[in-house]
Parts: C-alpha cells; sequence; structure tokens
C-alpha cells in the first residue's frame, strides 16, 4: 500500500468510524503529508542522470542537413540536452551547406549557463585520442579547437571535458586547468572498441595529474563492469538497472550513464522520453547534482589509460611515422623562425604556422588510428591513411616554405660560413654532417676563430658527399663555422671505430663496446658499457640481442633473424662515427639493417628494413579465416608474444620498467605487457621511449623509437619493441603488408635512474637534431636563453609582434626552482600566462652573480609553464 492509498482511507473515516476525533484526523494527515514529503525528497537525492549528444563530424560522420535534424530534435524534445564532441571545421560546413540549422543550433548555443541545453565538452581540433601524441600537440588540438569553435559560438565556455572514444592521457589536468576547464568525466561506455580508462572511486573523485594538479572528475566507477557478451561497451551505456543499483550499492547518490551519439545516428534522445531519468550537460551535473563531499584524489597514470590498437600493423606503423615526423618537424621549424626572428631585422610572427598546425591535427584524429582502412575521402577514395599521408606532406611543405622564404634553407655548404642551429634550451656537444658543394677539393671545418677541427669524409644516404665534424651549438640559437679548403695537411692518424676480427665485428668508442656476429644474423653478441666498470648489457640465456622473432602463422613456425647468417660491410668508419650495413633473411624476406655508433655519444642507432616477399601472416595463430564476431573477447592483434619484434634480453637484475607519455614519465606497474582479450587491457604503449633498469637504478637500457607502438616486457628480462603484425584486425579487416616495412629506434645505455641520466633531453636531442643552415652571417654565436638545470623541455618558441611566447616543462623529475638565463640579449621581466589568455603572474628578472639578469621559476615536477617575456640589448 502507498501513502496515497493511506490519506484516502483515513479521508473516509467520517463515514465509516464516526467516533474518530477529527483532531486525531488532522495530525495522521500531517504526519502522512511529511512522509510524502520525506519521500520526495529522497526520491530527489536518489535521482538518476543521462550524459547525451553528438560526437564526430565532416572527417568523422556528419551527413549533409544534420545541425538542422539536430535542431529539429532540440525543438521536439524540450526535456533534452546535449554535450557536443563535434570536430570544430565541422562548423565551417554547416554554415555553408545548412545555414538554416545551423543559426537556429547556435540559438540554442547562446546559452552558457548551467541551465543551458548544449555543451560544448571536447574542442580539439582533430580529435586526437592524446595518449599517442606529445605534449605540444595536446595544446594545440584544444587551442585551435576552441578557437575555431569561437569563430562559430562566441558565447561558449568550455567548462567540462569528456569524450565518446577513450581520448585520454595523464597529463590532462594541469592542461585543461589551464585552458579553465573545471571538471571532467573519464566515462566512453559506447565506444571502448579502441580501450577504457580502469575502473575507480565512486561519484566524483579528484583526478591528479603527474604534476598534482586536480580536476574534479567522473571516472569510470567501480561498479561499472564492462558489458558481458560486448567489445565496446560497459554498464553505463543505458543506464541499465545493473548500472543504476551497482552505482547505489557504492553509495552514489546520483549515478550518470552516458552514450555521446555518433553523428548521423536518427535516434534524437538517446533513450527516448525520460522516466526515471533526466538528461543534463555535464557542467550542469557537475555543478549543481554531484554530491562533492569527501571527495577523494585519485592519482591517475598512463597505465589507467587502458587501450590497444593494431599495433605492429603496417598501415598504422607508417601513419604513426609520418604523424610524428610532421610533429618534430613543426615543433622545430617555429623555434628555428622564432630564433632567426629575434636575431635579425625581420619581425616574423609564428601565426603563419597555424596552416601546417591545421592539417597536423587532423592527421593525429583517432579515427585514422582505428579504422585507417575506412574511406574518409570519397570524392578520390581515399582512406584514412592516404588522407593523413596528404595532411603530413601539407604540414612538411608548409613548415619548409616558410623556411625557405625566411632563408632557413639547408643545403650544400658553397660559402665559407654556414650556422648550426639548436633548438633546446642546453648547449649540445655532437656530431653532425654537412654537405660540402663540389667546388672544394680538400675542404675541412673551422671554427669562428679559424681552427682546423677534426672531420670524417662520408656519403648521405642520397649519396652526396658530407664532412663529419663535432660541433658545439649555443642553446636555442646558432654557431657560426667555417668551410674551407684545407691549408695545412690532413691529420695521419687512421683511428677507426669498426674493425673485423675473425668474422666479427667490434665496434668501440668512448661510451661501449660492441660485438656483432653475421653468423647469428648480425645480432649483437656482446654490449659492454664502459660507463658502469664495463658492464656486460646482453643476457646469453633469452634469444639474441637485437634479434628479429615472430610467429608466422601461415608457415606455423617461429622465424628469426638469427636463423641465417648475414652480410656484414662496414659503410663508414673513422674517428667520428662507425656505420655497418648488415643484410640478412627472416622467415624468407630480406632485411637491411644499419647500425651507427658515434665518438662521445651513448646512443645507439638502428634503421631497419625488411623487403617483405609475399604477404605473410605474423602474429597469434588464431582462427584467422572469415570476420570475427564483434562479440569474440579474444583476438590476435592484441597478443604481442606472437608479434615480429626487435628483442633484448638485458642482463639486468630485478627489472623495472620507465615510460614517457606527454608531460610525464612513470615506473610501470605491470608484472607483464601481454594480454589476448578485450576485458584484460593493458598500456603497453611506448609514446618516445622505455627505459629498463635493474633493481637499484644504478644502470639502465633506454629504448627510443620515431613512432608510437606497443612495446614488450615480462619476468624473462627480455625487452622488446613491436615491428610487424599481419592478420584480422578490428572488424574482420585483414592488416596486410603491402611492400617494405622500415623501421628506426635507437638504444642508450646508461648509469643511474632516467632523470639523472638526463633521458628526456635524450630523447629531445633524437626528436630534434642540430640543422644546418646555409646562412652567411655575422655572429659567431646567439642564444635566445639557455635554462640553468638540465631536465627541462622548451615545448614550443612561439613569435608574436615583438614578444616570445615559450612553453617550459619540467621534466626533472624534482620540484626546484630553475633560472632562465638570457644569451647576448636582457630579459626585465616574464609573465607567467595560462593556456587561455589569462596572466597568473609576472616575475622581475634579478641579477645573479655574473651579473645577468636571471629570472627564477618555480615549475613543479612534471608542470608546464607558458611565459610571454621580451627580449633587449644588454
Amino acid at each position: 500500500m502507498i501513502l496515497p492509498d493511506l490519506i484516502e482511507i483515513i479521508l473516509s473515516f467520517d463515514s465509516e468510524k464516526p467516533n474518530l476525533n477529527l483532531t486525531m484526523k488532522k495530525h495522521f494527515i500531517m504526519f502522512i503529508t511529511l512522509c510524502l514529503c520525506l519521500q520526495a525528497f529522497n526520491a530527489k537525492s536518489q535521482n538518476n542522470y543521462f550524459i547525451d549528444g553528438y560526437h564526430g563530424g565532416i572527417w568523422g560522420h556528419y551527413p549533409s542537413g544534420y545541425t538542422t535534424f539536430i535542431s529539429d530534435m532540440l525543438d521536439k524534445n524540450p526535456f533534452w540536452k546535449l554535450n557536443l564532441e563535434i570536430e570544430p571545421i565541422t562548423w565551417d560546413y554547416a554554415k555553408d551547406n545548412d545555414a538554416a540549422g545551423y543559426e537556429r543550433l547556435k540559438q540554442y548555443a547562446r546559452d552558457q549557463s548551467t541551465g543551458g541545453r548544449i555543451e560544448f565538452v571536447n574542442p580539439g581540433y582533430g580529435q586526437s585520442y592524446l595518449f599517442n601524441v606529445q605534449g605540444e600537440s595536446i595544446i594545440r588540438q584544444l587551442d585551435l579547437g576552441i578557437k575555431k569553435i569561437h569563430e562559430h559560438f562566441p558565447e561558449a565556455t568550455f567548462v567540462t571535458y569528456s569524450s565518446e572514444e577513450p581520448c585520454f592521457t595523464s597529463a590532462l589536468p594541469q592542461i585543461l586547468k589551464s585552458f579553465g576547464y573545471k571538471y571532467a568525466s573519464l566515462k566512453n561506455p559506447n565506444t571502448c572498441w579502441g580501450g577504457y580508462t580502469s575502473a575507480y572511486g565512486g561519484e566524483v573523485i579528484n583526478w591528479t595529474g603527474p604534476d598534482g594538479s586536480k580536476l574534479l572528475t567522473v571516472p569510470r566507477y567501480e561498479t561499472e563492469s564492462l558489458l558481458k557478451g560486448s567489445t565496446w561497451q560497459t554498464i553505463a551505456w543505458n543506464n541499465s538497472k545493473d548500472y543504476l543499483q551497482g552505482a547505489r550499492s557504492q553509495g552514489i547518490q546520483n549515478p550518470v550513464g552516458m552514450c555521446i551519439q555518433d553523428a548521423g545516428w536518427k535516434n534524437g534522445p538517446w533513450l527516448g522520453q525520460p522516466k526515471n531519468f533526466e538528461y543534463q550537460t555535464w557542467k550542469n551535473y557537475m555543478a549543481n547534482i554531484a554530491n562533492k563531499q569527501q571527495v577523494p584524489d585519485w592519482k591517475f597514470t598512463q597505465e589507467n589509460v587502458q587501450v590497444s590498437l593494431v599495433w605492429g600493423a603496417q598501415i598504422l606503423q607508417k601513419l604513426a611515422q609520418r604523424t610524428r615526423a610532421a610533429e618534430n618537424r613543426l615543433i622545430m621549424a617555429e623555434k628555428l623562425i622564432a630564433i632567426q626572428s629575434e636575431f635579425s631585422d625581420k619581425n616574423i610572427g609564428t601565426d603563419q604556422f597555424i596552416p601546417a598546425w591545421q592539417n597536423l591535427m587532423l592527421a593525429q584524429h583517432h579515427d585514422s588510428w582505428i579504422v585507417p582502412y575506412n574511406i574518409v575521402n570519397r570524392e578520390q577514395k581515399l582512406n584514412w591513411a592516404d588522407q593523413v599521408r596528404i595532411w603530413t606532406d601539407n604540414t612538411l611543405r608548409l613548415a619548409d616554405s616558410i623556411l625557405v622564404i625566411n632563408g632557413l634553407l639547408a643545403g650544400a655548404a658553397q660559402s665559407s660560413r654556414f650556422k648550426i642551429y639548436n633548438t633546446l634550451a642546453t648547449p649540445r656537444t655532437e656530431t653532425v654532417s654537412v654537405k660540402i658543394s663540389p667546388q672544394f677539393s680538400s675542404p675541412v671545418i673551422c671554427d669562428a676563430s679559424g681552427k682546423e677541427l677534426l672531420c670524417q669524409q662520408a656519403t648521405d644516404p642520397a649519396g652526396n658527399n658530407v664532412l663529419l665534424f663535432s660541433a658545439n651549438v649555443v642553446p636555442l640559437g646558432y654557431t657560426t663555422y667555417q668551410i674551407r679548403e684545407r691549408t695545412k695537411a690532413a691529420p695521419t692518424s687512421s683511428k677507426t671505430l669498426a674493425i673485423n676480427i675473425q668474422g666479427k665485428y667490434r665496434i668501440e668508442n668512448d661510451k661501449y663496446i660492441i660485438l656483432i656476429n653475421p653468423a647469428k644474423g648480425g645480432t649483437i653478441e656482446s654490449l659492454i658499457f664502459k660507463g658502469s666498470g664495463k658492464k656486460e648489457f646482453t643476457s646469453k640465456s633469452n634469444g639474441y640481442f637485437n634479434e628479429m622473432k615472430g610467429y608466422f602463422y601461415t608457415d606455423s613456425a617461429w622465424h628469426s633473424s638469427a636463423d641465417h647468417a648475414a652480410d656484414v660491410t662496414i659503410e663508414e668508419n673513422g674517428p667520428l662515427r662507425a656505420r655497418l650495413k648488415i643484410m640478412g633473411q627472416i622467415a624468407g624476406s630480406p632485411f637491411t639493417q644499419h647500425l651507427t655508433v658515434t665518438q662521445g655519444e651513448e646512443r645507439i642507432d638502428i634503421t631497419n628494413t625488411i623487403g617483405w616477399e609475399g604477404s605473410p601472416g605474423i602474429g597469434q595463430d588464431y582462427n584467422q579465416k572469415g570476420k570475427w564476431k564483434a562479440e569474440e573477447l579474444k583476438k590476435a592483434f592484441y597478443n604481442d608474444r606472437y608479434k615480429l619484434s626487435a628483442r633484448f634480453p638485458l642482463n639486468l637484475k630485478q627489472q623495472k620498467l620507465y615510460k614517457n607519455a606527454a608531460f610525464d614519465v612513470l615506473e610501470s606497474k605491470l608484472n607483464n605487457t601481454y594480454y589476448n582479450t578485450w576485458d584484460s587491457i593493458k598500456n603497453n604503449i611506448i609514446v618516445n621511449w622505455v627505459d629498463v633498469t635493474q633493481g637499484d637504478d644504478e644502470l639502465g637500457m633506454a629504448l627510443f623509437t620515431d613512432h608510437t607502438t606497443s612495446y614488450s616486457h615480462a619476468e624473462d628480462g627480455v625487452l622488446g619493441l613491436t615491428l610487424q603484425y599481419a592478420g584480422m584486425g578490428l572488424w574482420g579487416r585483414n592488416y596486410s603488408t603491402t611492400g617494405p616495412s622500415s623501421f628506426k629506434y635507437a638504444l642508450l645505455p646508461h648509469s643511474k635512474k632516467w632523470d639523472k641520466a638526463d633521458l628526456w633531453t635524450q630523447s629531445l636531442k633524437w626528436n630534434e637534431p642540430l640543422q644546418v643552415i646555409i646562412d652567411k652571417g655575422s655572429n659567431a654565436s646567439e642564444s635566445l636563453f639557455s635554462l640553468s638545470k638540465p631536465g627541462y623541455e622548451v615545448s614550443s618558441v612561439q613569435k608574436e609582434g615583438d614578444t616570445l611566447i615559450v612553453r617550459i616543462f619540467n621534466a626533472s623529475g624534482k620540484s626546484e626552482p630553475v633560472q632562465l638565463i638570457p644569451g647576448i640579449a636582457g630579459i626585465n621581466a616574464v609573465k607567467i600566462t595560462e593556456l587561455d589568455g589569462r596572466e597568473a603572474e609576472t616575475i622581475i628578472a634579478k641579477k645573479d652573480t655574473a651579473g645577468r639578469n636571471v629570472t627564477s621559476l618555480n615549475i613543479p615536477a612534471f608542470g608546464i609553464r607558458t611565459i610571454k617575456m621580451k627580449l633587449n640589448p644588454q
């Protein structure tokens, strides 16, 4: 019996119970009314909520006339609220092709209060996954996207970050807060093909980033399990009974489900008319509904982003290499222009790079990584991988054209002077190669004072004659060198780094000794690191070092590059650099590897090209015939044990592994990286580098890669880099090899932990090599500024009028002040700004003991700071 029935009975007492006291009846009714109020209050406190909206855009999916459809649905369903994750350039298309619907949607979007019906939740220009790109790209994704949305919706505010795909990375809290965000969601209940975040916590948590920044966030609840019989959903996708009951059992007062629909779907409100729930925007739910009492902190790491793609597939590998190359080149080009602008009579703004960035942002689109074969340009019948090639080619072409126009052109040294530019904030001494004009018969490189330097003649990959020499270059600036005809006899020293000893090849520089065994496919038989008492790095018990090995299911056999002897030749050999060419075969396909070592440098560079014969199947031997059902949890492409990998058995005890991500480094908590089902996904991604150390952190081996892919590591002590998978992928697509595959990676043995070994800077040196610019110049050396301690990255330098906009990341692992030291110019003050342009602090420069105006910056470990400053002559 319910309370309204009781009231009706009581009111009938007059006829049935004439002796009942009227006062007693009134008291009874007051009591029942109070119970009703309490019931109503309890029902209100137990409300259920749902996040609906749209995801996609003109590159993902956005049909003609769809803006009118959205506006029509808003008109017909006044209870409905939308959370929009639409590619920002879509609004250009909507304005031009669906003007009436576009204007109606603008009217709805004008109300950006918590009571409004539309919230823009992910403004990313290219809707990137974020976990697979570098930090500066994440900032540009949000910055360019916000600006584009404001062109169409000037009232738009950006309060809550949410994504229908797993577009998350550990450093987001500080980035989002600097853009003005207050809240976030870590749910993606209806599009988990590529992964999901770890389940953790209750109604809301403080998402805590590596720098300590906290952002009030709705997590994937501990009780939000993966949906049985699905490989793309959690139970939050439709506010199921199990989901809501589980949330309440956890003490969640206001459970919220979510499905940000694909643009193009014609459902309108995803769950229809609301019955036991309300549709909400995230910002209203967070501001006015969510229980924000006793919110726990969650130190969310990159390993809480549990994501999987078809790592090792040739199409994905090439796509990832192109985006990384364009990303690195564009960051460097901006810095080069800023340096030149500051030290010349030209005032060159870096805003001219915006079209190049826009192309790169689109190339980082999440769909290109998860469905690279899907047709995206129907007019030209181009798939995502084809389109990425166009975008990245545009980025490189635009960036290089700006450099050429402004005289920053690399070429053959034909004059007596040239410059070498350094885009890092630390001085560098590295071997560089200069292409020499045929006009020089006996060339030599000299420093600015005319001192002749040790040189080595070589040939570059294009067949050009080059001179190698060791350059010393100032931070964020350039150093000038000269080329001239040799005036005295060349040194008679025949010192070389490589030698053939009884059929094996020994390479030695000042850092290590390497022994290459041709009989075992050119693998590394021994790697002795001189920096730690001549420590042997290779383990003899788990295969061969730098061996390629994988399971070829078409042969039902494991194959290794060590199965057959290789031909090894010395291509370069001198006092500065040695390069070996290793030609062998694996599973009947030829490979060519180049291994390069340089005097004075710890890094060992390796390039590898496999010329596939036919189209072998590589990976787990698992039901490769026909399409897989989407509901099957087990998939071959999950299992890295069977993929072709470059393997490095390490002679390190009690191994630990560290890895980097955007603006982050973490110690892995995984016992091993392997999984083979959708409900057991692990984060086994290498973005730039991973580092394996022995238990006391006294010795380690870092592995660098030129693209985001997966790595492997387990209790057997073998570090692996995924090179190739060929077989069934998502939605039954055959990910095959077509033509050769090329890989570029590097090894760096070192002492101490990653931070003391300054691995972040070592990776930057690999990504941003010294640039030889044919520019006569006038000064011997000029530098914008340097930083007083190692371990800091200047991730961006832009020029805006007479102001430099500089972004600095503290990768040192320590929260200690660092000084910004001007080069040949002075700095009076710097302004610290947020990413959305808000000024946070002004710091006045002070004289140091050397009489320089230095600025002391307090940047927490893994923190980023954006500063504005003006340089002036001292």
